[in-house]
Order: structure tokens, then sequence, then C-alpha cells
């Protein structure tokens, strides 16, 4: 029987489209969609592949592709550091958390917005979380004394922009935090796909990092993405900044 069915599905035109889905893996390129470093792969070719499945494959094995076609999914998302915080970090995570302060809508910002905004725009199509990314990528940058372009760099090699963005360890949202930094500053129901929750930990952890390094914007990257003494991540960030987020 189990002959039988893979001899008739091989043939069928949706097993035929999925196993050119999955050839089609191995092309390399960023994606023109949020989140994925494959255009092969993008949420579009993703959700068209999963009614193939349910059609095509046998219960048993649907498990099995399921669980492929979430990796594939999330291929190109980086997950930050899964190091715990030490005491300092996160008493300064606390203290950001719990902070109200608003952004000050300055002449410069609203310069510096108007000129992201138009970058941002392929990446971002709904004007209004645009808007809502940079102005909160902004002012969560400056609180922590960060250059707005190198967290903007960060959020794009991290998620690519997709605030939905999950990685295979499980790291969420813009800048990719991992949930348990939650639990070790004492607020476990915060969102961390909230566009100002995901922005003020990333800030400040990263803000922490650059300050253990003493400064070194290389080892501090590379801290904050769990690679330290490596510099692919660091040189990655440093790309995009340059091509990309540069200011004029």
């Amino acid at each position: 029987m189990a002959r039988s069915w893979i001899s008739s599905k091989a043939s069928s035109p949706e097993f035929e489209a999925f196993a050119t889905a999955i050839s089609r893996r191995r092309g390399t390129g960023r994606a023109a969609t949020r989140g994925h470093s494959n255009p092969d792969f993008a949420p579009d070719s993703i959700a068209a592949a999963r009614p193939i499945l349910r059609r095509s494959l046998p219960r048993c094995l649907r498990a099995v592709y399921g669980a492929a076609l979430l990796c594939l999914a999330s291929a190109g998302v980086h997950a930050a550091t899964q190091e715990r915080p030490d005491d300092e970090l996160r008493q300064i995570l606390i203290e950001a958390a719990h902070s109200t302060d608003s952004f000050n809508d300055r002449f410069d910002a609203e310069v510096w917005l108007t000129d992201m905004a138009r970058r941002l725009d392929k990446k971002v199509s709904d004007p209004e979380e645009r808007l809502l990314i940079l102005k909160t990528a902004h002012y969560e940058a400056t609180r922590a004394d960060l250059p707005p372009e190198l967290v903007l760099a960060v959020i794009d090699i991290e998620s690519n922009f997709d605030r939905f963005a999950i990685s295979h360890a499980g790291a969420r949202g813009l800048m990719q935090v991992m949930p348990f930094w939650l639990d070790e500053i004492g607020r476990p129901n915060d969102d961390l796909f909230d566009i100002r929750t995901n922005l003020r930990l990333g800030c400040t952890i990263l803000r922490h990092y650059l300050d253990r390094e003493k400064g070194d914007k290389t080892r501090a990257l590379a801290r904050y993405n769990g690679s330290v003494g490596k510099t692919w991540y660091p040189q990655r960030v440093f790309k995009s900044l340059a091509r990309r987020w540069y200011r004029q």
C-alpha cells in the first residue's frame, strides 16, 4: 500500500509542486518578503505549500513535513543571545520596563523620521506601522544612548522588520528578544511582539553589552547575537548600516 501511495502521489501536480518548492530551498538571496532570507520560502510560498500537504500526504507524514515547513519559514531569522542576565542587567531591564517617559518630537527627529520612512517603505508597507517602528526605534535608541541607525541595522538583520518574526530558538519580534527575559524581570505577561516592548528590551540589552565591552561595537553585537568571539554577525550589521541606514 505504501508503494502504491508514493507512486500515485509522485505523479500528481500537487506533489510535484511541493517537491519543486523543496528543491528551491537550495537557493540563496535576500527575500523581499519580511523576515525571510530566501525568496522561495517567503510566507506566501509556505502558505501555498500547506494545502498541498493536506491533500498529498498521509496523516503519519503530515506532522513531519509540517515541522520541516516551519523550520524553512523561520530561515534567516536570527536569535538574539540566550545568555541569562546577570544581576546588573536584570535591574536595568526592570527599570526600563517600568519607565513611562514618552517620545520627544524634536525637529531633528522629524527630519530623521521623514528620511528613514522613505528607506523603509519597501520593507513595511503599512505607513502607520512603519512610522510607529521608526518613532519607537528613534526614541528607544536615544534613551539607551545608541545611534538610532545602528538599531535599525540590528532590526534589519534580526527580523527584516517583521514584528511577528520567531527564530528557530524561539526569539521574538523586531529585535529577536528571547522570552526568558520577561521572566527574569518579573513581567511574564508582556508581549514581545509589541513594538514598544520589544525595542525597549532590545535596546536596553544592547546598551548593556556595549558598556560591558567598553564601547567595542563588534564584541557587543556578537554578544547580543550570542556569537562572542566571531565577527560574521557584527559584519552583517555594519554592512546593513553602511548600505541602507547611514545618516545623510
